[in-house]
């Protein structure tokens, strides 16, 4: 058994074991004692051999083979090479009698720690080598006749240190395997944890984004206008403030909803209502209709036939996103038509604005605000891209395989245009 090898000990043997194997050395040192000691016993033992006494030379002999041993782990060839020549030395000038095969038993250790730490043609083939030369050796000068038991027990010993220290080095490979495939798959999971956390933190902030920045526009154009006309004309003020309570409370069911997607599952608190949709895209436009904004919508939600609910929902959205970046940078003034159509397998969207209001504002490095350029309409893939609301938009046509555009128009105005495919990844019509 080999001395590196982990074994299944009792609590009583718990101690020692974790000494040895602390100080291998000191345990290569118990494992040559022992390999001296059986060979003495053996040759001893051996029936053929009685009335035959041990020589000197043989328990030297024996004795440098064992002490070789206290080496094998760092110098495997070079052990193995020693016990071998030992034990052609022992067979062929064996002068007190009979050789003693049992000295054999320093080429069996030393094969087998060469075996258990290389790989498995070197093994085999060493292996081969040792037994064929001990075997042959032992038949032409040991004992007779050459068939004898003890000739052809040295190769099977040789072949069962090469199988035995074969098997425990697979052993130790394949629970190396195991191990490193435990840390990777963790490592896995933890990466894979990391990845659904930042993508669920991404969706919700862009859920509430799209809830809160077009209801928050509203609410400060409304409350603008009630603060204008409070004295002058009150009951105008009144009626803006009205449109302030019920935009408010459209902005609090929306994110109610959205908050309710984090509740645990089954909670009796969460909402029922359905996601937004094209369904719901005159009160919509309703909405900013109240301040002032011409919308015109060349589209009937019900003409456009049953979709998806994640298409459906995102086309509720960009919609949204393009009437409040409308409102935020165009005015209140502004006049936008909003076209839908389906062909061909795709919902194509577009929202186009005159730019009849102020003129589109960035904010400049000193922080006050300048004119933005006209540029073209392009991907917002470019740079020619706007805030979280068009970066949101990209991630939620992306998401469905769509594509997006957005930009200034060379004759004033803005333009957003996407492209949502109405077929699934199975291929089917959704």
């Amino acid at each position: 058994m080999d001395p590196v090898t982990p074994l299944s000990v009792g609590p009583g043997l718990a101690r020692p074991h974790r000494w040895l194997a602390a100080h291998p050395r000191a345990l290569d040192l118990l494992v040559a004692v022992g390999v001296f000691a059986f060979i003495i016993i053996g040759a001893v033992a051996n029936p053929r051999l009685r009335g035959h006494h041990i020589g000197l030379v043989f328990v030297l002999l024996a004795l440098v083979s064992s002490a070789s041993l206290v080496f094998r782990r760092h110098r495997p060839v070079t052990v193995l090479a020693i016990t071998s020549a030992i034990t052609v030395v022992e067979i062929t000038t064996s002068r007190s009698g009979p050789p003693r095969t049992a000295i054999v038993l320093g080429v069996v250790v030393a094969l087998y720690t060469l075996a258990a730490s290389t790989d498995r043609p070197t093994t085999w083939r060493v292996g081969f080598i040792t037994a064929v030369l001990l075997t042959g050796t032992a038949m032409l000068f040991g004992l007779s006749p050459w068939y004898s038991q003890e000739n052809l027990g040295i190769f099977a010993w040789a072949g069962l240190a090469a199988a035995a220290g074969d098997a425990v080095r697979s052993r130790r490979a394949y629970i190396a395997a195991i191990e490193e495939r435990a840390v990777r798959a963790e490592r896995t999971r933890e990466e894979e944890a990391r990845r659904r956390v930042a993508e669920e933190r991404l969706r919700i902030a862009r859920e509430l984004h799209d809830v809160v920045a077009h209801h928050i526009a509203l609410v400060n154009v409304q409350a603008g206008v009630a603060s204008h006309v409070m004295d002058s004309r009150p009951d105008q003020a009144k009626e803006a403030l009205a449109h302030v309570r019920e935009a408010s409370r459209s902005a609090l069911d929306e994110l109610r909803a959205t908050v309710g997607l984090l509740r645990q599952y089954g909670d009796p608190a969460a909402p029922t209502e359905p996601a937004p949709g094209l369904g719901v895209l005159d009160q919509l436009v309703e909405g900013f209709a109240r301040v002032g904004m011409r919308v015109e919508v060349d589209a009937e939600p019900r003409d456009l036939g049953p979709l998806a609910g994640s298409v459906d929902l995102t086309a509720y959205r960009v919609v949204q996103e393009a009437l409040t970046n409308v409102h935020k940078h165009a005015g209140p003034e502004a006049t936008v038509r909003i076209t839908i159509v389906r062909d061909r397998g795709a919902l194509e969207i577009t929202v186009v604005d005159d730019g009849a209001g102020a003129e589109p504002r960035t904010a400049g490095a000193s922080g006050t605000e300048v004119s933005e350029p006209r540029v073209p309409a392009a991907p917002l893939d470019d740079e020619h891209g706007g805030g979280h609301g068009l970066i949101g938009m990209r991630e939620r046509v992306t998401a469905l395989r769509g594509s997006c555009e957005a930009g200034a128009l060379p004759d004033g105005g803005f333009r957003v245009r996407v492209r949502l495919p109405l077929q699934s990844r199975m291929g089917g019509d959704s």
